[in-house]
């Protein structure tokens, strides 16, 4: 299977981290969809990041419908537990950290791609407070939960998720995110980013790196 996207897209780099924990044989190819929409293009013309071209030559795109089909290929192996309290936890987290990235997303767009006379400046407002809102319930979640974090602790989609949003986040608007007003988060972050996964597949703006997990 080939990934398509540059891994300073969360959703790029969640769906990357996820194939190497269920050990699903890949190659990345680091295309941007600005700097090489017309190479994009040529495999998906919608242009969309993720893009997973499958063995047989299917094109999918969609970080969340490509976890889904990669959950299919790797079962019974599994990152989202299966049922019950759990699940519906591990749910309600992916949609937290989803959310946080969809708004850091728009709020850079506002910011960066608009010209300043144009600017939603009440827009801008909103959407960064539905930002701080996720990442909010995200480290009150984190805060009442009794596991620690440890080496050999298995990580699941929703705290693979929820670290590299975060990681996304701080590194795109610095001036406008808290680290220490979240400090539940800046752990899982820390501990996430030294697992061997995760340093497999860096965070990267140049898009010089190729992944290969075979």
């Amino acid at each position: 299977m080939q990934l398509i996207g540059m891994l300073d897209s969360p959703y790029v780099r969640r769906v990357a981290i996820a194939f190497y924990i269920l050990e699903l044989p890949f190659e990345h190819l680091p295309l941007s969809v600005f700097r090489a929409f017309d190479r994009f293009r040529a495999i998906n013309p919608v242009v969309k990041a993720p893009t997973l071209v499958c063995d047989d030559g299917t094109v999918l795109m969609d970080s969340t419908l490509i976890l889904d089909y990669a959950e299919s290929l790797a079962a019974p192996r599994s990152l989202i537990p299966r049922d019950g309290h759990e699940r519906r936890s591990a749910l309600r987290s992916l949609g937290l950290a989803l959310a946080a990235c969809e708004k850091t997303i728009q709020f850079l767009y506002e910011r960066t791609l608009r010209a300043p006379e144009k600017r939603d400046e009440s827009l801008a407002k909103r959407v960064l407070g539905q930002m701080h809102a996720a990442y909010g319930e995200l480290e009150t979640t984190l805060a009442a939960r009794a596991d620690g974090l440890s080496s050999s602790q298995r990580i699941g989609l929703a705290d693979l998720t929820t670290a590299v949003a975060w990681n996304f986040t701080v590194r795109k608007l610095p001036d406008v995110i808290a680290p220490e007003a979240y400090s539940r988060l800046r752990a899982l972050s820390a501990w996430a980013e030294e697992r061997p996964e995760f340093k497999a597949v860096p965070y990267d703006e140049e898009g010089v790196r190729v992944v290969s997990r075979t």
